[in-house]
């Protein structure tokens, strides 16, 4: 009697485990209701035109398509070209290098790559989520390199980082 019990409990307990993983995402993201689509309009790289920042080649696409593999990634929405029931869309505003500690030969010992990006987040089937803000984050790297050298790994922490916070702000509401 103990044994049927003790089994019904487990299966009990599975079942509650298995059921409640499907309310709670493990990204944090929560769908505004009615919203299965999503696009990202691309996003130009408007920054060479700021002091201190210069232009990327390729940035403003690999920044877009950062985005989309995000959002793709990390929530079941389907993205779409033109139509979609949330769009993002928006500029780079910065891309800049800026020394952050000098040493006694008044060289950079570090420097910091810097990326902003201002992004519009319209929801068409709900206006009063609509946001617009900016997103930044950096990457720190020895004075003795150039950018050349650490290009890939900083874009790379810079866009996860920034993707995730506009995914955040706009979806997940943190």
């Amino acid at each position: 009697m103990y044994r049927i019990y003790k089994q019904i409990l487990i299966v009990t307990i599975c079942s509650i485990m298995a059921i409640s993983c499907g309310i709670y995402s493990f990204t944090g993201s929560s769908i505004p209701i009615g919203v299965e689509t999503f696009q990202v309009n691309y996003f130009e790289n408007s920054a060479g035109g700021k002091p201190g920042s210069t232009i990327e080649p390729g940035l403003d696409r690999d920044f877009t398509i950062a985005l989309q593999d995000l959002i793709v990634n990390q929530t079941s929405l389907n993205l779409v070209n033109e139509g979609g029931d949330i769009i993002y869309s928006g500029d780079i505003v910065e891309y800049s290098v800026t020394p952050m500690a000098a040493t006694a030969e008044i060289k950079a010992a570090q420097n910091r790559l810097t990326m902003a990006v201002m992004v519009s987040y319209e929801n068409i089937l709900n206006e009063d989520d609509n946001i617009e803000k900016r997103f930044s984050f950096y990457y720190d790297f020895p004075g003795n390199l150039q950018v050349y050298d650490i290009k890939d790994v900083a874009l790379e922490e810079i866009f996860e980082r920034i993707t995730q916070d506009i995914l955040n702000e706009t979806l997940a509401k943190w």
